[in-house]
């Protein structure tokens, strides 16, 4: 978030962005170049990579607060992405050495490159005889405080597996709620991001990976990244 950037001028915005399809927008806008943005919703999904690999899209609100959507990448499995779900992955730990494992990213960082909001998913699964054993998907989250005990804070979390053993597939799902209140509002009625990540995972080895992300306000420049490996 830009100090420079005032909260007053806002513009009333409803836009939806779908990577792999066609990306819509439409606002009514009180100020021709808005620099806030109201009602954000973006959403991605991505096939999961191969192992090792790792694939990851980026979206950043443009200066008519429409997305600016970059390509999906392709590569090697990153320390970065590894780092930041590491938590999540401990507690599956012992139950993936021999089976298969994905990790999940899904984060808002602002104009400044300072991550705000993440939420993250690590997803293990074993599989015989054309059925999934057993698996499940565990989840993080991490936010940006501010040094006079101030920032974003974590209102609310929950995770869950539809399956977790004989599973033709496991659905899982994980959300997390996200409230600020500091030097950028005091109120802390202004900022919310709401997380929330998908991850199918199946009997052939295979998987696949979807996120949303919810912003009550949002500025110009702000971007959302998410991935998975």
């Amino acid at each position: 978030m830009n100090s420079r950037l005032s909260i007053a001028a806002v513009s009333a915005v409803s836009l939806v962005a779908l990577l792999g399809g066609t990306t819509v927008a439409t606002a009514q806008e009180s100020d021709p170049a808005p620099k806030s943005c109201d009602g954000v919703r973006l959403t991605g999904e991505l096939p999961a990579p191969a192992p090792g690999q790792a694939v990851s899209g980026q979206i950043t609100i443009g200066a008519d607060c429409k997305p600016e959507r970059v390509s999906v990448q392709h590569g090697p499995a990153s320390a970065r992405s590894a780092r930041t779900a590491t938590a999540a992955g401990s507690a599956t730990t012992s139950a993936t050495a021999a089976g298969h494992q994905l990790r999940g990213w899904n984060e808002m960082y602002d104009c400044c490159n300072i991550r705000m909001t993440g939420l993250y998913t690590a997803s293990s699964w074993d599989t015989a005889n054309g059925r999934i054993t057993t698996g499940a998907t565990t989840a993080t989250q991490e936010w940006n405080r501010e040094p006079w005990d101030a920032g974003w804070s974590l209102t609310s979390q929950n995770a869950k597996d539809d399956c977790v053993t004989d599973c033709a597939e496991v659905n899982s799902e994980a959300h997390a709620d996200f409230a600020y209140k500091g030097v950028f509002d005091p109120t802390g009625d202004w900022y919310d991001n709401t997380h929330h990540s998908y991850v199918q995972l199946k009997a052939d080895g295979t998987a696949s990976c979807r996120f949303d992300v919810e912003l009550r306000h949002t500025f110009v420049g702000w971007n959302w990244r998410y991935g998975c490996e």
